[in-house]
């Protein structure tokens, strides 16, 4: 029920492995957070937001609000058949939540008062990744045509290739805010994803072309969201595998190459889900850093390999998730400079869900470090740590 105010469920522990202390911050259901290309903390960082099925059963997640200084948890949606895991976002300061409802239609929370708006419904196509502009004028998202292969956050990444190859019509929507303006801004031939507007320009935005990362040619594009335009971001050779790509606050992007032979992929195993070993590059990964016309201006080694990376405000220091751990990595400034890593906890996640990557992602302060994991093999928390010295 919207308003029901849940317990703190908080409780701290001592790392085994660094020893250092953890917040956990749900423990009952399964809860995780927004997508790391979102950041789930409020702007004065006292607040955060998360999908949950505490108030419900199975697979259907709802919306909660869970105040950090107390532990509280609020319901802010109540839609009978869920909210869809990759249909979540909100602005930087709380004032809006926008979400997919299991049904294709698309609804926005005003959390001053929590009252919920109606924008857009199509049963025709797929509605996801929602992203709002940084005037909040406006919404954008994308509509894939449907087919018949398993849905997004299938355990240990069924169907992600089936997908890639079975997605033909993917487009690019965009409606205000009032309800008003809907325009399909773009059209494309293959599975779109990871949309997401700039925080610095209200007409730019990000997607990419997705599926595993090796038989994607080119994984990033930017977009004039009144134009249409379109553009590459990082032209990609034979021998780049590229993904994770997330904006930083001053408007530049930020991406991951892993090199050939790498599907941006992570199993139960432990292992990659859609490649040979024999097949990977011995050329090493890095993080490229562009500007919004799509230049890469600086490649930043990465020696340390985690599945995920996530960068502070302006990109001096990164968080990933190992196969074990949850780590700080502050990269070479310079050349000559060795990057540094420090292991910050043991994470204990399975990897068998989407929801269950760990997806670690920094306060808007830079001062904790948010992240999922279902500890034991079914029950999906959240857990926070602090950001020390490196």
């Amino acid at each position: 029920m919207i308003g029901e105010v849940f317990p703190s469920e908080m409780r701290k522990f001592t790392d085994e492995k660094t020893g250092n202390p953890v917040v956990q911050l749900t423990q009952k259901g399964i809860n995780f957070h927004m997508y790391f290309t979102d950041n789930a903390f409020d702007l004065g960082n006292e607040k955060l937001y998360f999908l949950s099925n505490r108030a419900n059963e199975g697979e259907i997640f709802n919306i909660f609000e869970l105040d950090l200084l107390t532990g509280e948890m609020t319901q802010l949606s109540d839609e009978p058949g869920g909210v869809i895991i990759d249909g979540f976002t909100k602005t930087p300061d709380s004032q809006y939540i926008g979400y997919v409802a299991n049904d294709n239609e698309i609804k926005v929370i005003r959390t001053a008062d929590r009252t919920i708006t109606s924008l857009y419904k199509d049963e025709s196509k797929v509605l996801h990744n929602l992203s709002f502009s940084p005037d909040k004028r406006k919404i954008g998202f994308l509509m894939d045509e449907k087919v018949d292969v398993l849905p997004n956050g299938g355990p240990n990444y069924m169907g992600f290739r089936d997908k890639m190859y079975a997605i033909k019509e993917g487009r690019i929507g965009c409606i205000s805010m009032d309800g008003s303006n809907f325009r399909q801004v773009f059209r494309d031939t293959c599975w779109l994803n990871h949309f997401q507007f700039s925080p610095a320009d209200s007409n730019l935005a990000m997607f990419c072309h997705e599926g595993p990362w090796n038989e994607v040619h080119q994984r990033i594009w930017l977009i004039n969201m009144e134009t249409g335009d379109v553009w590459p971001c990082f032209r990609q050779g034979a021998d780049d595998c590229v993904g994770h790509e997330f904006w930083l606050r001053n408007g530049d992007i930020a991406f991951d190459n892993r090199r050939g032979g790498h599907d941006g992929t992570i199993s139960v195993t432990k292992k990659q889900v859609y490649v040979q070993e024999k097949s990977q590059s011995k050329e090493p990964p890095y993080f490229g850093f562009a500007h919004c016309d799509g230049k890469v201006y600086k490649q930043v080694m990465m020696p340390y390999y985690c599945n995920h990376y996530m960068g502070n405000s302006d990109g001096t220091l990164f968080t990933g998730d190992t196969a074990e751990d949850i780590v700080l990595i502050r990269p070479a400034a310079k050349e000559g400079e060795t990057a540094r890593i420090k292991t910050l906890a043991a994470h204990h996640t399975t990897w068998k869900y989407q929801r269950s990557h760990c997806h670690p992602t920094f306060s808007w302060d830079g001062r904790k470090i948010l992240y999922a994991a279902d500890r034991d093999d079914e029950h999906c928390n959240l857990f926070l740590v602090e950001v020390p010295e490196i």
